[in-house]
């Protein structure tokens, strides 16, 4: 190998190692500049992790039945005590977090795209078509999330699926007023006319010019929404109406063990009711963070 070879290789390791310190200090930057959004994103992580990696975290299985066990307090083998039917908490908190994530990120990132289409589509069409969409926006927009919620899983029934669908639905139109207002902005833009004059179709400025200039308020929205969706979720299965059994959820935990077991043994209520309190302050933390972040109005404060 030659040495003009070797230096050129040389350079770009340095060039990578570069990029990767500018990448870590960028992120130490923002962590210094938003602690409480760092603090958000760490519970993000560690959430994602152990929903990840819960095979490996956890000794015991979260849905086998232990008589002997019942309700024993908090020790070296059970870390976090065990329910009225002897399962181990910490399992059933961890494989919890599974359930919390598919609901709020699905939930989230459909209710999202949907509204993210809706929102831009009416925007850009204007007309007939925006008036009849905002009747029907402002008819979801009347019922309050988890009311509206409450009203698909009656229809539909229990379980994951029906749970994600009944908490998209009432995101779909928040989603859409808000990219939707920004849609109309940049509709007005002299490019989005000239792109019209020189012919381009409707999808091709849609797609092109209109929704890469409304990802912020998208992205906010996702984040916003995680946190929404974890705590009505867990509303859901507390009511019975949610995620149903044997199925490990932090809402149904909190279902069997809330009332009758609170003084008796109150491991059983609290500690789900403390993982759903960190999940949701955390995204709702992280959230704001990126909020902060993405939009110039406040990152120019």
């Amino acid at each position: 190998m030659s040495a003009a070879t070797e230096a050129t290789l040389v350079d770009t390791e340095l060039e990578e190692l570069s990029d990767q310190r500018s990448f870590w200090e960028k992120c130490g930057n923002l962590a210094r500049k938003n602690p409480l959004g760092a603090f958000g994103a760490a519970i993000a992580v560690v959430m994602v992790f152990a929903a990840i990696f819960a095979d490996i975290i956890t000794v015991h299985s979260p849905i086998d039945i232990e008589f002997e066990a019942m309700l024993v307090s908090p020790n070296f083998e059970y870390l976090l005590g065990t329910d009225q039917l002897g399962r181990d908490i910490f399992s059933r908190i961890v494989y919890g977090a599974r359930t919390a994530l598919l609901v709020g990120i699905t939930a989230s990132v459909v209710g999202a795209f949907i509204g993210l289409v809706l929102g831009v589509g009416s925007a850009y069409f204007g007309g007939t078509v925006d008036l009849l969409f905002q009747r029907v926006m402002d008819v979801f927009m009347a019922f309050p999330l988890i009311i509206l919620a409450l009203a698909i899983v009656s229809i539909f029934g229990g379980g994951i699926d029906k749970v994600i669908i009944a908490i998209t639905v009432p995101f779909i139109p928040r989603c859409a007023r808000v990219v939707r207002s920004n849609a109309l902005a940049i509709r007005e833009i002299p490019y989005v006319d000239a792109a019209r004059a020189m012919g381009f179709s409707h999808s091709r400025i849609i797609l092109r010019h209109m929704i890469p200039n409304v990802m912020a308020p998208f992205l906010i929205m996702i984040t916003a929404f995680v946190g929404q969706a974890i705590l009505t979720e867990a509303s859901l299965s507390y009511l019975g109406m949610g995620v149903q059994e044997p199925t490990p959820a932090w809402g149904l935990m909190l279902q069997g063990g809330a009332e009758e077991y609170a003084e008796s043994a109150p491991w059983v209520p609290i500690f789900p009711g403390l993982a759903i309190t960190l999940a949701v302050f955390g995204f709702n933390l992280f959230g704001d963070s990126v909020r902060d972040t993405l939009d110039p109005r406040l990152r120019s404060q």
